[in-house]
């Protein structure tokens, strides 16, 4: 199998009459642009393989920024996404395509981008403590370092019941001023395992992952935070969008 890699497709869209333009996510390069010539064709049979959340092994040839798609083959069925887990996962994917640079390999983050999909698919409980968990791994590959257990002032470690006032590019440092950006000792260490035993620590993550992501994604709206109002009915909705 020389050449060939595990992938999924980030977002595609048509290109020509019969072709389509692929971002994928790949187990060694990372993000790479590919063209799938023929791909929309009636003949094709790439047309099922080459839909979001379906595990691929790929292999593709060329140079530049664009390479050209050799070939694609589906090696299980799409993760049953659906309804906010579909939502969910839309934005899981819209986040990598604009977070990663291009064919920058994060084989590690390829395996929590897999693990964040299969808790997402399994349906069981709340999609967010999947999404926070996915968000801190990517802050965390993309080398945003943040020291959560201890005083960015004083070194000392964090008190459960202390509040700590996040500042870029230094870290949390104890404070009596409460504000978006103040948190508690107990859910920096709730942060630091990327485990959320209550409400509390989730929104707390949810708050901290937003503030982390702002400067990655700059001031463009994410497209699945648009479809996630336009589709989900106010009064049916169990949840805000995934990140806002």
């Amino acid at each position: 199998m020389e050449g060939w890699q595990r992938a999924f497709v980030l977002h595609s869209r048509p290109y020509s009459e019969t072709s389509l333009l692929l971002d994928l996510f790949t187990e060694g390069q990372g993000r790479v642009r590919v063209l799938a010539k023929g791909a929309r064709s009636r003949r094709s049979n790439l047309k099922g393989a080459l839909q979001p959340f379906t595990p691929l092994l790929v292999r593709w040839g060329g140079r530049g920024e664009m390479k050209t798609l050799r070939n694609a083959e589906a090696v299980s069925l799409a993760l049953p996404l659906q309804g906010i887990t579909l939502y969910c996962g839309l934005y899981v994917n819209e986040l990598v395509a604009r977070v990663l640079e291009s064919e920058t390999p994060f084989s590690e983050l390829f395996f929590d981008y897999l693990h964040c999909l299969q808790q997402l698919a399994a349906g069981e409980g709340s999609p967010e403590p999947a999404l926070r968990r996915f968000e801190l791994a990517l802050l965390g590959h993309l080398g945003y370092g943040v020291d959560f257990l201890h005083c960015a002032g004083s070194g000392e470690e964090v008190s459960d019941e202390m509040t700590y006032s996040y500042r870029e590019e230094k870290g949390f440092i104890a404070s009596l001023v409460v504000n978006n950006r103040s948190f508690t000792g107990r859910q920096l260490m709730a942060l630091c395992q990327r485990e959320f035993p209550d409400a509390d620590t989730l929104r707390a993550a949810k708050r901290f992952t937003r503030i982390a992501l702002k400067p990655y994604l700059g001031g463009k709206p994410l497209k699945s935070h648009e479809l996630f109002r336009q589709f989900v009915p106010k009064k049916r909705a169990v949840m805000p969008p995934p990140q806002e």
